[in-house]
């Protein structure tokens, strides 16, 4: 069975779906089987994977609705990056309503990747909010990794952010846990950015990645040509950065972190 992983945070602008593709690229390079799940309306992952979310008829939103789908007709393959995606359509933003009404609607998804069992990894964007998506992202997870901005305030809503995983947990019997928190969009130059980090490596001992992503022109530039980082520009702090989190990911799972 996958490991799945969330990539969750309810603040927008964090990092959350590059540090999703830019992992999930970096693991299929480490000869993982990876599979990202877009499950943001927005389609960031999708876009900034080349595919052109507008003329979609295939992805999350149908497979949400309609359980007895296959989930491999709706997923595409990149054979040059060697990871697949469930990308997302323009309808995806039309969920969040129609699941509403829907029997065992917070764990559609979770049924949905009981066909994911030829991966080793399955990364699930969530969209910046704590709806019913997201829900249903948490709910299908195993664990979460949560970007966090190098900002002042980094901090604020990470807590209502921990007492929502932590209620999925006891609502949901899932083994839900912290995978890890990622520093990202740090600044060498600013003061506060170290501070940041400081703060909150002291909040969460041991749950913080050790790498840390820098600001990066690179990274910024990669999902207006389609590419992860790794195929863009590899040798850039970006990628230097996001390769040695990867690491850090894989070799903690090889280890037997708990998920």
């Amino acid at each position: 069975m996958p490991r799945i992983y969330a990539f969750v945070n309810q603040k927008g602008g964090v990092g959350k779906t590059t540090t999703a593709i830019n992992m999930g690229a970096f693991l299929a390079q480490q000869s993982q089987r990876v599979l990202l799940v877009d499950l943001d309306p927005q389609g960031n992952a999708t876009s900034s994977l080349g595919v052109d979310k507008k003329s979609l008829t295939t992805g999350t939103y149908p497979l949400l609705l309609n359980e007895d789908l296959r989930l491999d007709a709706h997923t595409l393959h990149n054979t040059a990056l060697q990871m697949s995606l469930v990308p997302a359509g323009p309808g995806l933003a039309a969920a969040e309503v129609e699941l509403v009404s829907e029997p065992m609607r917070e764990y559609r998804l979770r049924n949905v990747l009981a066909q994911a069992e030829r991966y080793d990894y399955v990364l699930i964007d969530c969209p910046p909010s704590l709806g019913l998506l997201t829900l249903n992202g948490l709910v299908a997870a195993d664990s979460v990794v949560i970007p966090v901005q190098c900002e002042f305030f980094a901090l604020e809503g990470l807590g209502q952010l921990l007492e929502t995983i932590y209620r999925v947990r006891r609502a949901f019997k899932t083994p839900l846990r912290i995978r890890g928190l990622l520093m990202t969009m740090y600044d060498g130059r600013a003061h506060l950015s170290q501070q940041v980090v400081d703060e909150v490596r002291k909040h969460f001992p041991g749950k913080v990645f050790r790498a840390v992503v820098p600001r990066n022109v690179r990274l910024a530039e990669a999902p207006s040509h389609g590419l992860p980082i790794s195929a863009y520009d590899p040798n850039c702090t970006g990628a230097r950065a996001y390769a040695a989190a990867t690491e850090e990911l894989l070799q903690g799972d090889l280890a037997g972190t708990p998920a």
